[in-house]
């Protein structure tokens, strides 16, 4: 099964080169799910024919938000229309949940009660999962067309699904404890309140349930449709 991999942001210079680019951090994740990847930079205007060019399509976080006036903004939200109602599968991380949310009529923010960083739990339909969480930024109204099955006190909508066509989520599976560490030195200082910087190296050992959700996803995309 292809799965394209729609990249919304870079990962910073400093980490590239140890620890990858966002779709290198995807491709780890998901490399005992049975999958394969193709890459379009559509941060950079790379957008693929149609939506039926892969199998399914998997969107990446970004320093950007969704509200923001870039080019590429407006017809990644009528790609991602395109592909709902073409029941083409999407999946959805961070900026990827947002855009994917704002573009099926609800709303992204700059959240008023700050940042979320670090190892932090969430509840999946009853269930806690621990994942890493990187955002100020979060969608503050779902759309009429998502269920809620993921959250937490400080963030209601952190997993939406939309029947059996999309599924996003606001916290970074693909985001390693090293990656953390190294985003909260490159680009937390004195973005982020240095108390939940401190927090968020506190918890860099933290087991996560980031297999598990590697294994959702998997599931989401390979599922029969009809």
């Amino acid at each position: 099964m292809l799965i394209g991999i729609l990249q919304t942001g870079l990962s910073p210079d400093q980490l590239m080169a140890e620890m990858g680019d966002y779709p290198d951090m995807f491709q780890r994740l998901l490399a005992e799910q049975g999958l394969t990847f193709k890459t379009w930079r559509v941060l950079d205007g790379e957008f693929p024919p149609d939506v039926n060019a892969a199998d399914g399509w998997l969107i990446t976080g970004s320093r950007h938000g969704a509200y923001e006036d870039h080019p590429w903004i407006p017809p990644l939200e009528a790609f991602i229309r395109a592909s709902y109602a073409a029941h083409v599968p999407m999946v959805g991380i961070c900026f990827g949940h947002q855009i994917m949310a704002q573009a099926m009529g609800g709303r992204v923010e700059k959240y008023p009660e700050g940042w979320a960083v670090g190892a932090t739990e969430y509840d999946f339909d009853g269930t806690p999962v621990v994942l890493n969480a990187w955002h100020q930024d979060q969608v503050t109204a779902k759309p009429d067309s998502a269920e809620v099955v993921g959250s937490n006190a400080f963030c209601a909508n952190a997993a939406l699904l939309y029947d059996d066509r999309m599924f996003s989520v606001q916290p970074h599976p693909e985001f390693r404890p090293a990656f953390v560490d190294g985003l909260i030195n490159t680009r937390g200082k004195g973005v982020v309140p240095d108390d939940l910087l401190a927090a968020a190296t506190a918890k860099l050992a933290q087991p996560l349930g980031d297999a598990a959700m590697a294994a959702r996803i998997a599931a989401f995309f390979k599922q029969p449709r009809g």
